[in-house]
């Protein structure tokens, strides 16, 4: 007769951990995708950039990496939450890295036609200029062209080592690895110029003692500069875009360039050239006049009068040239918001015809079923909520566009684009789009409408955009959210034109200040991400429909604004 079976005999074993394993078969199966998911999450960036370009990216005393691009990618890391490291090296070497998959991104790099082609380019968070430097005494020269023959020094691998070899100019070119190492080298009295950027270069020579070298052409225009990923990583690109247009929203960026840079933007030294020159012809004048009162008077009245004129210049200059660089990064970033405008602008009528075919079925269900959740909402609220969205979703796209085309031109009015404007209707369009800001401001918000406005000839979107402007500027000039806010429309008293007033209890402005409020960069908000362009724009559409912006104000009490806009005349010949 067998002997009875052990109760731990293989078999029996195998019998009872069957489920166990089979769990565990499970478990091994999920693990790598979720193992892999935790690991995309703590993944590192790494961010290449060079070494020795000051003041963006360079190794500081300690040998770590320090800079304004430095400092921005950083930012833009704790805005995304993702963890990046930042190597620094040879210039070549990086971008050859970056080519190669070594590393994920460059963290400011010029942006060119050529380049384009293999990388794929953020929004430019500086622009660079790029210059010719020579030894003191060596002949001045004007254009690129004249390098020909000469003896030109460039950072390997630099967009102006890359400009060189593609456009064939015929000079006989130097590559070194960095920007110092070119200046030096031009210094110690070999090549005969050195193409190299602008404030690097000027940031260098000072640090290294290096007198005897001078800028002597600037031929380039200015380039746009700022973080470039390997062509076709649009995801990675887009963490980067993002990241950068958020900290330009908040203030942060602008913050951090000021830091870096802001010092190095300081007025050039042509007026203090001129004006020693002055002081030194008074000196001769007042002795030859015998130091008489009435000459020292004079005298003194004129160089005042020439200097105020020289810093207004000044100013014009500086203001032109900002201008300039902004008309650049406006057209960049034009471009950049068509494209998802456009993707939405397709796609939301698609899903809009969607929820339409759907809709059916659905009703179908809650009339068998009774109510039930749609998104974590019930559907007798979503059925309605759905198709408003839908159609805020389309409107808004339809906004950005029409705001994409306005920064394009926003001081050119088409006359075929006037069409005729409700004053009352414009302005409770703006204060519902302003309703956010109002309700988180203050909880005193009037609004009075005079039922019996004419209609003027203008732009609606335009004329939306200052009335939202002229409400933002007003709750921000609140320090407490018992203080009012009210706007009302009005009939002027001439009866040629119709009035919008703007009226808040904030901090006020103080007199000086009120002249300057429309000019380009003048701000009092600066602390707080101010550009001083609000007000300047709203300006130029005011004009440009022929009315008029008008502030008045008491520091501590408040500020009134009065947007002016005139009646067409056959409105007020119907009217009389």
């Amino acid at each position: 007769m067998p002997a009875p079976r052990s109760a731990s005999s293989p078999a029996t074993v195998i019998r009872r951990l069957r489920p166990t394993l089979l769990f565990l078969l499970c478990l091994l199966s999920w693990l790598p995708a979720n193992s892999n998911a935790a690991r995309n999450d703590t993944q590192i960036i790494v961010i290449g950039g060079d070494y020795d370009y000051p003041p963006y990216e360079f190794l500081n005393d300690q040998g770590e990496p320090d800079g304004y691009n430095v400092e921005l990618a950083h930012a833009i890391a704790d805005v995304m939450g993702i963890r990046v490291r930042i190597e620094l090296g040879e210039w070549d070497k990086m971008r050859d890295a970056l080519l190669d998959g070594r590393i994920d991104a460059l963290e400011g790099i010029s942006i060119s036609p050529q380049r384009e082609q293999r990388f794929s380019f953020a929004p430019p968070h500086a622009i660079i200029h790029q210059s010719i430097f020579a030894r003191k005494g060596a002949p001045d020269i004007d254009s690129i062209e004249e390098l020909r023959g000469k003896e030109v020094i460039v950072q390997k691998g630099g967009v102006m080592d890359d400009y060189l070899h593609t456009h064939n100019i015929g000079a006989f070119i130097i590559p070194v690895a960095t920007h110092a190492g070119a200046l030096r080298m031009l210094a110690s009295g070999k090549g005969d110029y050195a193409l190299v950027a602008n404030v690097p270069a000027l940031y260098l020579s000072k640090q290294l003692g290096l007198s005897n070298i001078v800028q002597v052409a600037r031929p380039f225009q200015a380039q746009q500069y700022g973080f470039a990923v390997r062509k076709g990583n649009e995801e990675m690109l887009a963490v980067f875009s993002e990241g950068l247009a958020i900290l330009k929203n908040t203030g942060r960026q602008q913050e951090i360039y000021n830091r870096w840079l802001g010092p190095l933007e300081a007025p050039g030294i042509a007026w203090k050239r001129w004006g020693q020159g002055a002081a030194i012809v008074s000196c001769v004048l007042l002795l030859i006049l015998g130091g008489t009162v009435i000459w020292n008077r004079m005298l003194r009245r004129q160089v005042d009068k020439r200097s105020a004129e020289l810093r207004q210049h000044q100013q014009q200059l500086i203001q032109a040239d900002k201008l300039k660089s902004l008309g650049v990064l406006v057209s960049g970033v034009a471009h950049e918001i068509n494209n998802p405008s456009a993707l939405l602008l397709l796609n939301i009528p698609i899903l809009r015809d969607a929820w339409q075919d759907a809709e059916e079925l659905l009703e179908q269900h809650y009339a068998e079923h009774g109510d039930y959740l749609l998104a974590g909402l019930p559907y007798s609220r979503m059925r309605d909520e759905v198709p408003l969205l839908l159609k805020n979703m389309a409107d808004s796209a339809e906004r950005i566009k029409r705001i994409v085309d306005d920064l394009k031109d926003f001081a050119r009015l088409d006359p075929q684009q006037l069409q005729p404007v409700d004053i009352n209707t414009m302005v409770a369009t703006a204060i519902r789009l302003a309703d956010t800001t109002l309700r988180r401001s203050t909880q005193v918000f009037e609004v009075q409408y005079d039922p019996d406005l004419p209609s003027i000839q203008g732009s609606e979107q335009r004329l939306e955009q200052v009335v939202i402007n002229l409400i933002l500027n007003a709750c921000q000039a609140l320090t407490d959210r018992h203080q009012a806010v009210s706007v009302s429309t009005r009939l002027a008293s001439d009866g040629q034109q119709v009035q919008i007033w703007i009226n808040d209890q904030g901090r006020g402005i103080a007199a000086e200040h009120l002249p300057q409020l429309t000019d380009p960069f003048f701000t009092t908000k600066r602390e707080q991400g101010g550009t001083g362009l609000g007000l300047s724009v709203s300006s130029g559409i005011v004009q440009a429909h022929g009315g008029s912006l008008s502030f008045t104000s008491t520091p501590g009490q408040g500020t009134q604004v009065c947007l002016s806009l005139p009646i067409p005349t056959h409105a007020t010949e119907a009217a009389a």
